[in-house]
């Protein structure tokens, strides 16, 4: 179970079925989440991708904000099928596009389509180092990002990146999350 933190749908409880294996992002954190991504950003003029969207705590988050283009990409069939439902019943289906399949492959196979002002990525805890580093080469090398965006990683705290891009990390108890800017060589911008 999660809520909304705010905007249209503030404080609606959103509960998985109980069989869904989810560790979605703890209020707290997503409340801190949002508070910095709001402080730069404009919600309802950008554009965001949800990688490992699980049952879409983080993407219905930016629509309830008025964000009107959200990419989730989720492998879980049961999970894109909950996040369809729950979108279409908020009426943000129009707002909420799902994408199911690997993040990994679903990002060799659209890079260079469109860029976003924000990507957020919550892996799988057990994830291994050395594939974080691999997602952020496929977001920052392949214009997913727009050259005022930010790439945020959540990740267990225990898990220090370093990388020429990392903008700074911000802790929240054991979750941690690391805000990446585009490379800068990069002046083009995909619609």
């Amino acid at each position: 179970m999660y809520r909304i933190i705010s905007g249209k749908w503030k404080a609606k409880k959103i509960a998985a079925p109980k069989n869904f294996d989810v560790r979605p992002t703890t209020d707290f954190a997503k409340e801190a989440l949002f508070s910095i991504l709001e402080n730069t950003y404009d919600m309802q003029s950008v554009s965001a991708l949800d990688l490992f969207a699980g049952i879409g705590s983080i993407s219905l988050e930016f629509a309830s904000r008025g964000c009107q283009d959200v990419t989730s990409v989720e492998m879980n069939p049961k999970h894109t099928g909950f996040i369809n439902s729950t979108a279409s019943e908020l009426d943000m289906a129009l707002q909420v596009n799902v994408q199911r399949g690997d993040v990994f492959d679903w990002l060799k196979k659209f890079r260079n389509k469109k860029s976003f002002e924000i990507v957020f990525a919550d892996a799988p805890f057990e994830t291994e180092e050395k594939k974080y580093y691999e997602m952020l080469s496929l977001v920052l090398n392949n214009k997913y990002l727009k050259k005022n965006g930010v790439f945020v990683v959540e990740h267990q705290s225990r898990l220090k990146f370093e990388h020429p891009n990392l903008i700074e990390t911000r802790k929240y108890g054991n979750v941690s999350f690391s805000f990446f800017e585009p490379n800068k060589e990069e002046t083009t911008e995909i619609e």
